[in-house]
């Protein structure tokens, strides 16, 4: 569906002309007999509109298995939470969460200076991590864009930056051979309109064809691009957004793109925050994280993850068949925090080691315990152990845990046919019953830091589920008269 043709690109034209002559700061509203214009070209006859968007809809649906494969093998990618909030260094909401003066804050625009090509670290560090893609943020909920626009003086090229700092984002991306994600905030405190269009029809209609322009000029302007994350559609409703309309451009722009959730419409996945929470099955599902407790750049937050809350938490959304994207959030000059590349490295040595416990991965009917994380891939069944066996002073009544030292597992529900330790490659020997499977003659000491995997192979797919045992126990009437 074609709904930008020749009338309309020019009207977008006209559109950042009238807002460039601002001086760094506002939008300026465009003239009502060229919004109407504009509006006309943008919006297909209301007679025919729902059937357009329906159109487009379905087609979406139709593509998404083949849109989306890449992703689902990926299962780790990194976000990017960058913008002039990181040059006052107490995270990225500073300026609503400290009730700073619009005007006092856009002076951090002519006084943000990264040094060129920041991104190409962030690229190296990610590939190092294990990481597939990124996300970075072109546009932050204070409305300063990263990307070099028609629509605004209010962005990286004609501010202290002097240059187009997503372009070099997707060149650095693309030179480590990671997809390329772009977050958009829809909320945006800084735009006149960014308020009143609740309220204000006129405001609405100004602003959402403002929005819309700039969501084209990322689809247009930087190649193939493979997600867009949006984010907080306040204060609208996807209605007033005319968010099927966006989305319907996005992919005439980008037929082969995934989208999320985030601007009123299902999307491709869904996008829990700062805690993993599994979709139901078959929709696809995203957590993103911070390693501390700040997405923006927190020079005071030093509640850092450790490498082995990381990889659990990385494991635990492949497990439910989810991706994890892990935030750092870049210091003024462009550089990560030390703290966030030690992780990440960390991380990544691990990776290399054991990344087939991650990707590919799927979804499985496996529950986790207190000392194992569980992953699988096809028949084959990966066991994280979060807390290594060692030896235990119980063996030497029970031999249940010799020869030790033994990792056993309620509720393993398929025959094994072999064990393995994934980082030395060692043979693990094994028995199991309806109850369990104990695998034994481990060595007492962990084969790797900080989370050792043993990689079990399975006749069908892997079902774990310590809770499956209660009704099989054979009961002895201990503690009866």
């Amino acid at each position: 569906m074609n709904m930008d043709g020749i009338t309309r690109r020019s009207l977008l034209k006209q559109l950042g002309a009238a807002a460039a002559v601002c001086s760094g700061a506002h939008a300026e509203a465009l003239p009502a007999p060229l919004l109407d214009a504009a509006q006309a070209a943008a919006q297909p006859a209301a007679g025919n509109a729902s059937s357009q968007w329906a159109a487009a809809a379905a087609k979406q649906e139709a593509t998404r298995a083949q849109r989306m494969e890449w992703w689902h093998a990926a299962r780790y990618g990194m976000f990017i939470h960058w913008g002039l909030y990181c040059v006052i260094g107490q995270a990225e909401w500073a300026l609503e969460m400290e009730g700073i003066p619009i005007p006092q804050y856009e002076i951090l625009a002519k006084n943000f200076h990264p040094r060129p090509n920041a991104a190409r670290e962030w690229a190296a560090l990610a590939r190092r991590a294990g990481q597939k893609y990124m996300v970075m943020t072109t546009k932050h909920h204070e409305g300063f864009c990263m990307f070099d626009t028609k629509l605004t003086d209010y962005c990286a090229p004609r501010q202290g930056p002097g240059r187009d700092l997503v372009r070099e984002y997707v060149e650095a991306a693309r030179a480590e051979g990671l997809r390329v994600g772009f977050y958009y905030s829809l909320m945006d405190w800084h735009h006149p309109d960014g308020a009143t269009c609740k309220t204000d029809e006129a405001a609405r209609r100004r602003f959402v064809e403002y929005t819309h322009g700039l969501i084209r000029e990322l689809m247009t302007n930087y190649g193939k691009i493979d997600i867009l994350w949006y984010d907080v559609d306040w204060p609208l409703t996807a209605e007033e957004w005319e968010s099927e309309r966006m989305n319907a451009m996005v992919f005439e722009l980008q037929p082969e793109i995934i989208v999320n959730n985030r601007n009123g419409l299902p999307g491709d996945f869904s996008t829990p925050e700062q805690h993993i929470q599994a979709a139901e099955a078959g929709r696809a599902w995203e957590t993103c994280m911070t390693m501390n407790n700040s997405w923006g750049y927190n020079r005071g937050d030093d509640a850092w993850k450790t490498p082995k809350t990381v990889i659990s938490n990385l494991a635990t959304c492949a497990q439910g068949g989810g991706n994890y994207l892990l935030n750092i959030g870049p210091r003024p000059d462009g550089s990560a925090p030390p703290e966030s590349a030690e992780i990440l490295e960390a991380v990544g040595r691990w990776l290399e080691a054991n990344g087939k416990a991650i990707y590919p991965t799927q979804r499985g009917e496996l529950r986790s315990t207190q000392n194992a994380l569980f992953t699988r891939n096809g028949n084959l069944l990966y066991v994280l152990m979060t807390s290594w066996p060692g030896a235990t002073p119980a063996a030497q009544w029970l031999s249940y845990f010799q020869p030790g030292a033994v990792a056993a597992l309620g509720g393993v529900n398929v025959k094994v046919k072999s064990a393995r330790l994934l980082k030395t490659g060692a043979s693990v020997p094994f028995t199991q019953n309806d109850l369990s499977l104990r695998l034994t003659s481990l060595p007492v000491a962990p084969p790797d830091s900080p989370v050792s995997v043993i990689e079990v192979e399975c006749e069908g797919e892997p079902v774990v589920d310590h809770q499956s045992i209660r009704t099989k126990w054979p009961r002895y009437g201990v503690g009866m008269s």
